[in-house]
């Protein structure tokens, strides 16, 4: 069975906040997220990583393109990367994508869905709701203390 995550990371990869401002941030997403159907809560995982970790869409993401040529990067090559890197996440996200050889970053790669990257992470598991608002966001990024972005996965 999957599961659907919406996770909520600083716009800043390697930015975090201290203890006091994700326990605000954590109890504002839970408010936003309503119960399920059979009255059960959303499960939240709050973490901090010691490195950059990758923050996918998981199933959703279906094309990654250059921001240098246009042309899709493999998903094989992304895969590899990112696995690669594992538990130990990224001290850089510069890469040479192998469509054209250019230098980038990972984090400016095109994703057709939204990825990130991030140091911090409030995770809301099988949450009962789509997408947040705009709103919400700058609500989450004050509670925060930084500006926040969303990442919605199936994984």
């Amino acid at each position: 069975m999957s599961d659907n995550v919406l996770s909520v990371i600083p716009t800043d990869p390697r930015w975090q906040p201290d203890e006091a401002a994700a326990d605000r941030a954590a109890t504002l997403l839970t408010r936003l997220a309503p119960e399920d159907d059979a009255g059960l809560d959303t499960e939240i995982d709050v973490e901090w990583y010691d490195a950059v970790m990758p923050v996918d869409c998981g199933e959703y993401l279906e094309r990654i393109g250059c921001p240098r040529c246009g042309a899709a990067v493999s998903s094989v090559w992304y895969g590899d990367l990112l696995e690669a890197h594992g538990d130990d996440g990224f001290v850089s996200l510069d890469v040479e994508v192998p469509c054209c050889g250019a230098a980038t970053s990972l984090d400016a790669l095109e994703y057709d869905r939204p990825c990130g990257f991030a140091s911090f992470e409030i995770a809301l598991w099988n949450p009962d709701r789509e997408a947040l608002d705009d709103g919400e966001l700058d609500d989450l990024g004050k509670a925060l203390g930084h500006p926040v972005r969303q990442i919605l996965a199936r994984i």
